[in-house]
């Protein structure tokens, strides 16, 4: 049976659809035409507002582009920036956010070009609360700051009120309750005194919020019902909907806070929802309808009154699909698949929970740029979908007879992870980079007759090999937990770094007895020589290669390589007789970090194997590099400097002798490969490392190779001596020289003997050298 999780979202329906609704009147209502007749672009800006009340943004979005360019035509710059401001909010509450800050930037623009603090402080306001939700939090604050300090200059109390919620979000999002709390008190406040009740039930929301995550409930209890008087006395309107809507959302987050009063904030949270499913029909506004029929239906469910539930999910969905709303419509899909489920019905669940995931796809990086950051947990909200998904295959599997029907369904649990692994690196990189990768290789219908790829899939109560094998695919149910071996890798991880001691070998021991020998026989009878993971959670952590056997570790058993997915991987061979090199990095102190003297070996055991260029030291500046990069032919290209890899893309980086590269800059350094006919076929990231227990860090090593177009990456997971490490990557190279070899023999050849080096054994020392993607 699958676990029923919460699935509460506090960010799209909470921070972001109240944050992206509650505006439009001001923005819109602000149009008055020059002249003492409208014109059609101030008729088109009436008829967007009106759109806008009823929760129609994507009438509204039509409505507010065509104000927008009439406006410009008519040279009237402060309308205009007045229509792209409306229009971006409106892509905003659509999740169209990229939409959103094109319309934003230009509206900014123009609002440069006026004599009037007050708006453009409104313009920047609104830019900085867009790029929120895209968590570019360094452009928040920038903008968002532009903003307080030209309004708190204003006699504006709402603009004010509106720009002390915005940066009370900035706070939130950074995890900075205390100040959130504040700047969303203040904003509540000043909004109370100007008699500004949306504004004011907003920030009172919000502070319920930063009071919760400060471990005060009764005080958020307080700021809570003092934001349900102030909804009471609203009239009917789209507004006071998301308001109901979202004051439920956050009774019913308190409740496990308040466990003496769990009852009575229950049946407030749905009292409220009934009320704005009340408001909603009234208004005809479909999308907010299906939202607060589909939570009403979440609280049955919970209440474990699944039938009840299903009618009101079932309408949930219906409702979502005559608003055009994806981002509502994949939460009931989701919903109905669960509530099936439970009731049995597995097929329909199944198709339940498909067409969740087909509704998704094209919105995903907008749901999860909403979510993630603002979700209590602090975990990824959508991937729940994908592994519920699987579950149910994996259920419909062991109830089918027909063999190969059977493994049908275990191809389409694969199928369901490897569409979660895609959509988690386009959500790391927040660009098309996996899409580009996707449309360029073609999926291999079979492995190689000696490689078995392994997809470790960790459940609340078990954990399911799927093995893709050359006779096809298996599945083995290994009974621990997610969480035990979660607490076991990690502690694997802790004593595996330790040089001195051999803490790790009963965690190297039991890993191994759990992931590897229940498919030893398999291994042996099909002469499988390559083993290639498709790790999930902290088992991106750690280095597989280590895992042991009581006598032996695994590299000494098979060659080891990892990928974030089998579609993203492009498993071609390495045309060793053009290949090419450029080798890269540093041997100095630089920038505070300290000096990798070996190195210079390195550079000298490329120079004798292989031709090409070297930048050291000096020479390796971004400039140069992407002069070279431009000009040069270059099939392998070595790194070897200080590296960070980092929970947040833009955190992570790549030392150079006069800055930092990161991820974003080295893509677009070595874009060029991944269009042309000869990608970059091998990208060394030596003497690099990810942050300790980083799950989500790991992405950076496993998705490396896809953002910067090459089809392999070598890299290290910690940081390790760097004698060591110029061992052991030059005996890599001079292992790839050898055409017989794939690229994961080179390299476990290379392991090996550093291994069989007394001074290397340790496996902290050859271990965290990973190679991701292409293994060939």
């Amino acid at each position: 049976m699958i676990s029923l999780r919460r699935h509460v979202s506090i960010a799209l329906l909470g921070m972001a659809c109240f944050l992206f609704t509650c505006d439009f009147n001001f923005v819109s209502s602000s149009v008055s035409a020059e002249g003492p007749a409208e014109s059609p672009a101030d008729v088109l800006m009436k008829e967007g507002t009106r759109a806008s009340q009823r929760g129609s943004f994507g009438q509204a979005l039509h409505s507010w582009k065509q104000a927008a360019d009439l406006y410009g035509r008519e040279g009237r710059p402060k309308e205009q920036s007045r229509a792209l401001m409306s229009a971006g909010r409106a892509a905003q509450a659509l999740g169209e956010t990229k939409q959103a800050l094109q319309h934003l930037e230009l509206a900014l623009n123009l609002a440069q070009q006026l004599d009037d603090s007050a708006w453009l402080a409104t313009v920047l306001a609104g830019l900085g609360r867009t790029y929120l939700t895209s968590r570019q939090f360094d452009a928040a604050d920038q903008h968002l700051s532009q903003a307080l300090n030209l309004a708190r200059e204003q006699d504006s109390p709402r603009l004010l009120a509106t720009v002390l919620n915005d940066v009370g979000l900035l706070h939130a999002l950074q995890r900075h309750d205390a100040e959130a709390l504040a700047s969303f008190t203040e904003s509540l406040r000043v909004a109370q005194d100007a008699a500004q009740r949306l504004l004011a039930i907003r920030a009172g929301v919000n502070a319920a919020r930063s009071a919760q995550r400060l471990d005060r409930p009764q005080e958020s209890r307080m700021w809570l019902d003092q934001a349900m008087d102030l909804v009471r006395e609203l009239r009917p309107s789209h507004e006071k909907a998301v308001a109901l809507i979202d004051l439920g959302l956050a009774y019913q987050q308190l409740r496990p806070a308040l466990p003496t009063i769990s009852e009575p904030l229950l049946l407030r949270a749905a009292g409220l929802f009934q009320e704005a499913v009340a408001v909603a029909e009234a208004l005809h506004d479909t999308r907010m309808l299906s939202y607060a029929l589909g939570y009403l239906g979440q609280l049955y469910e919970r209440d474990y009154r699944s039938e009840e539930a299903l009618q009101l999910t079932r309408r949930a969905v219906f409702e979502a699909q005559s608003a055009d709303a994806p981002e509502s419509l994949y939460r009931w899909q989701w919903q109905l698949g669960r509530l099936l489920a439970v009731l049995g019905k597995l097929d329909e669940a199944i198709t339940a929970y498909n067409q969740a995931a087909t509704t998704l796809r094209p919105i995903r990086a907008e749901v999860v740029s909403g979510l993630a950051d603002l979700s209590p947990s602090g975990q990824d909200s959508i991937k729940p979908l994908f592994f519920e998904l699987a579950d149910l295959l994996l259920q419909r599997a062991s109830l089918t007879e027909d063999e190969a029907s059977a493994e049908a369904y275990l191809h389409s649990a694969r199928d369901a992870i490897e569409a979660y692994k895609a959509a988690e690196l386009r959500d790391y990189f927040r660009d098309e980079c996996v899409d580009a990768l996707q449309a360029r290789i073609t999926k291999p219908d079979t492995l190689s007759p000696t490689t078995a790829v392994i997809y470790p899939i960790l459940f609340a109560d078990r954990t399911e090999l799927l093995v893709s094998l050359p006779t096809g695919l298996k599945r083995v149910s290994v009974p621990v937990s997610s969480a035990t071996l979660t607490q076991t890798v990690r502690a694997f991880r802790r004593t595996v770094e330790k040089r001195t001691t051999r803490e790790y070998l009963p965690h190297a021991q039991q890993l191994y007895d759990w992931l590897i020998k229940p498919l030893e026989n398999e291994f042996v009878s099909l002469h499988i020589q390559t083993l290639v993971f498709v790790p999930d959670g902290a088992l991106r952590t750690i280095p597989m290669a280590a895992l042991h056997d009581g006598q032996r570790f695994l590299i000494e058993r098979y060659a080891v390589a990892l990928t974030p997915g089998l579609n993203l991987t492009d498993p071609h061979p390495l045309n060793r007789e053009t290949i090419r090199f450029l080798a890269s990095g540093l041997t100095k102190a630089v920038q505070g970090f300290p000096a990798l003297p070996y190195v210079a070996d390195e550079m000298i055991a490329i120079r004798t194997l292989y031709r090409g260029d070297q930048l050291l030291n000096d020479d390796f500046k971004s400039v140069r590099l992407e002069r070279e990069l431009r000009e040069g032919q270059f099939g392998i290209l070595h790194i070897a400097t200080h590296g960070q890899f980092a929970t947040d893309a833009n955190q992570t980086f790549l030392l150079t002798f006069d800055g930092k590269l990161t991820l974003n800059q080295l893509d677009q350094l070595v874009g060029l490969f991944r269009f042309r006919q000869d990608p970059l076929e091998l990208l060394t990231l030596s003497a690099c490392q990810t942050g300790v227990g980083d799950d989500r860090a790991a992405l950076g090593l496993a998705g490396v190779a896809i953002k910067a177009g090459a089809r392999s990456a070598l890299a290290t997971l910690w940081f390790i001596n760097d004698e060591a490490s110029a061992a052991l990557v030059s005996e890599f190279y001079r292992q790839l020289r050898d055409p017989a070899l794939s690229k994961a023999m080179a390299l476990r050849n290379a392991q090996q003997k550093l291994l069989q080096d007394r001074i290397y054994e340790h496996p902290a020392y050859w271990s965290p050298f990973l190679l991701l993607n292409n293994w060939l």
